[in-house]
């Protein structure tokens, strides 16, 4: 019974006293947290004295610091050097005290010997670095990484910590050259690697410090694929597309690939209208053979990409129609199928729009509807495409009964909205300005953004302009001017709109006017007529519905077309300051600070 007593004291005692430490831990950290050093060293100094745990060891340190009791601080790191030779981090805050009380070459001197005798055991070596880190000593934390693979005899360990500490660091330098190491053993970090260094570039001296490592890293270590496929991003990267696609032909060509790699960068090349780029690598497609499995795609896009830089130059009717005899060799040569459904659909806007072959595009675009393995998406495009030409040829029945075909059978997806903004604005270039009105209020809530800003201006535009039977009249001229320019016939459009300031001056349509205007200028490369208009209107239609748009129109002349970038620059803050709501704000802010010169990743 009496040990039964015993037993049940010393019980409660202890958590009484676990209790006790419990209260005292809480206390002690609290006054650590609130910066009240001298009540928290007190504390610490009890706790890490009485239970010798060295959780306590760390805030108890740092209050010493903080309360610079350097002398304090030394003999305790002394004593514990002492009594724990092996654990680093007692001989690292005796290096902190020394570091701190301004002795810079003692505190060194302790830091180089901790370093040069890391114990040859990967989690210590991590516990020291991370020790260094703490207390944002980063270099110190590379060196302990870079001395522990020495005695590891292992370059590739603490890769991912070295990589994190240079990007932190942004030593561009030290960065490309633990990547460049580690690529070849460690080829999935090639995503994180063009992430990283895209985002830590800042400029194309930065890019030369990545080539210039890598041709020197090619030279060495030709057979290293992961090299190249760098190279080609940084020349991409760089807008250096001709080289770029040399650089790929060459692998290609080394590694005996089908040109997968190649035909997927030219979508970049085209997006960036790198235009003799792009040819040159669908020559190289071409040259590899009826068997390659992109020999007719890349058929198809060299005779696009042609088109695209016909369209840009103006060329006259006769190259055009030798582009249109190029896609007709492709259709004769494979046939009406699935895979040359991208040449008839051009070969038919081209006849259309630009050579005024209205029959032959209407029949050919109606053969394709017949053409087997295309799918009901694909079918419900091509039905829109021919609804347009039905407006061409004088059919707008049979062109509203084929968009509303298409809305129907794609109820609410964003080609059947589109159908229905199609249908509307054929209402409107018929003059039919309510039922059109009416249409377009619908799709304003539609889930494709584009469709429901298209949606938005023409509602706007009708409403804002059909007040009266004179602005009825105006609106039906300006509704004519607009159909002339579907029609592609921009010199009687532009005249029709100069008509209406002649007929109407000082109309409400004085806005629309101008940027429809500046369209048909940019459409046919008539730059600086384009910069008059805009500017009339940014200048004198400040409150207009398309005042941000011909903003961002206008700075995007200046910045790609003209290379003035200061005005440019101008432009885009004026919008992002006076129309923070504006569809193209979120676009101009990221030209403006990339102009700035911050930097702003890819």
């Amino acid at each position: 019974m009496k040990k039964l007593v015993l037993t049940f004291f010393f019980s409660c005692f202890s958590l009484l006293c676990l209790a006790q430490e419990d209260k005292e831990d809480a206390l002690a950290h609290q006054y650590y947290h609130q910066g009240q050093f001298q009540q928290a060293a007190a504390q610490f100094e009890k706790l890490f004295n009485k239970t010798k745990n060295e959780a306590y060891f760390e805030p108890y340190f740092n209050s010493l610091l903080k309360l610079k009791k350097f002398d304090e601080a030394e003999k305790l790191a002394k004593k514990l050097v002492k009594q724990h030779p092996k654990q680093a981090e007692y001989s690292i805050a005796l290096a902190r005290v020394y570091q701190d009380g301004g002795q810079a070459e003692l505190a060194k001197k302790h830091y180089l010997q901790v370093i040069s005798n890391l114990p040859a055991d990967e989690q210590a070596i991590r516990q020291i670095a991370n020790y260094f880190y703490s207390f944002q000593e980063y270099d110190l934390a590379i060196s302990a990484f870079l001395q522990g693979r020495k005695q590891l005899e292992d370059p590739k360990t603490f890769t991912y910590e070295l990589l994190s500490l240079y990007r932190f660091k942004k030593d561009k330098n030290m960065l490309v050259h633990e990547y460049l190491n580690a690529l070849p053993e460690m080829p999935q970090l090639l995503p994180q690697a063009e992430n990283v260094l895209s985002n830590v570039f800042e400029d194309k001296a930065d890019y030369q410090i990545l080539q210039s490592a890598l041709l020197k890293k090619m030279q060495k270590e030709p057979q290293t694929e992961i090299y190249a496929s760098l190279l080609i991003w940084q020349y991409l990267q760089q807008q250096e597309y001709e080289m770029a696609v040399r650089q790929l032909i060459a692998q290609d060509k080394r590694l005996k690939e089908d040109g997968s790699i190649l035909f997927n960068t030219t979508s970049t090349l085209l997006e960036n209208q790198a235009y003799p780029a792009a040819i040159k690598a669908f020559e190289y497609l071409i040259s590899k053979g009826k068997e390659n499995p992109y020999y007719l795609p890349a058929k198809v896009e060299m005779i696009n990409t042609k088109f695209q830089i016909a369209i840009a130059a103006h060329s006259d009717k006769q190259a055009l129609t030798g582009l249109a005899s190029d896609y007709q060799a492709i259709i004769d040569e494979f046939g009406k199928n699935h895979q040359t459904l991208s040449a008839l659909k051009k070969l038919s806007y081209l006849q259309a729009y630009h050579l005024g072959n209205l029959s032959k595009a209407e029949a050919a675009l109606e053969g394709i509807l017949s053409v087997p393995g295309i799918s009901a998406k694909e079918s419900g495009g091509i039905k829109l495409d021919l609804g347009d030409i039905y407006i061409l040829t004088n059919q707008p029945w049979e062109a509203f009964l084929i968009y509303e075909q298409v809305a129907k059978q794609f109820e609410n997806q964003d080609i059947g909205n589109e159908a229905r903004y199609r249908s509307a604005r054929l209402s409107y270039f018929q003059g039919n300005f309510t039922y059109a009105k009416s249409q377009a209020d619908v799709l304003k809530a539609s889930t494709s953004h584009l469709i429901a800003n298209d949606a938005l201006n023409l509602s706007l535009l009708i409403s804002d302009n059909l007040q009266s039977k004179t602005d009825s009249s105006a609106l039906k001229m300006y509704a004519d001017a607009e159909l002339l320019q579907f029609r592609n016939h921009s010199s009687l459009a532009l005249a029709k709109l100069d008509s209406i300031v002649i007929v109407f001056p000082n109309h409400s349509l004085a806005d629309d006017i101008l940027i429809s205007k500046s369209k048909i200028y940019l459409k046919n490369n008539a730059i600086n007529n384009a910069v008059e208009a805009l500017k009339e209107l940014t200048t004198q239609q400040s409150s207009s519905i398309w005042a941000d748009h011909g903003l961002f129109t206008l700075a995007d002349i200046y910045e790609k077309k003209l290379g003035e970038t200061e005005l440019a620059k101008g432009l885009y803050q004026k919008l992002i300051n006076d129309y923070p709501g504006s569809m193209f704000a979120a676009e101009a802010r990221k030209r403006f600070r990339k102009l700035r010169g911050d930097n702003i990743g890819t």
